[in-house]
């Protein structure tokens, strides 16, 4: 149990950088993407914002766990698993979810489509740390 926090919160840790550099980087080459989020759909009033830094450590511990139970079944140098488990997250959780997204809300396939990018992107750094850490 204490390697699988371990494991969460070095993840988590990562993924909270990269989610900060990914903002930088948005905002100085992307600006007209990065204008979306001044819409009144993205709320982050009465202190929301701390939910929105959480979420690289809800998903590191959630692949965390995934990747306890299946990582037998990912082979070869630790970052092809780690892509693998990637590619494996982007396909069964952020693609459906983005595809809801965009055919329920007000947003621009643009966002979506980089939504959907950075999340595949998340699960392959997470995969890579653990198929590193974690063989």
């Amino acid at each position: 149990m204490k390697i699988f926090l371990i494991k969460g919160f070095i993840a988590g840790a990562v993924l909270l950088a990269f989610s900060y550099a990914a903002l930088y980087l948005v905002v100085n080459f992307f600006p007209n993407l990065a204008e979306q989020y001044y819409d009144p759909v993205f709320d982050m009033a009465d202190n929301k914002a701390i939910l929105y830094f959480a979420h690289p450590f809800i998903l590191s511990f959630a692949l965390a766990w995934f990747w306890r139970r299946f990582k037998g079944l990912y082979h070869g140098p630790f970052w092809w698993r780690g892509i693998e488990l990637g590619l494996t997250y982007g396909l069964i959780a952020t693609l459906p979810s983005m595809w809801i997204t965009f055919s329920s809300l007000a947003v621009s396939f643009g966002l979506v489509f980089t939504w959907l990018l950075y999340g595949i992107f998340q699960a392959i750094v997470v995969g890579i740390i653990f198929a590193k850490i974690s063989p």
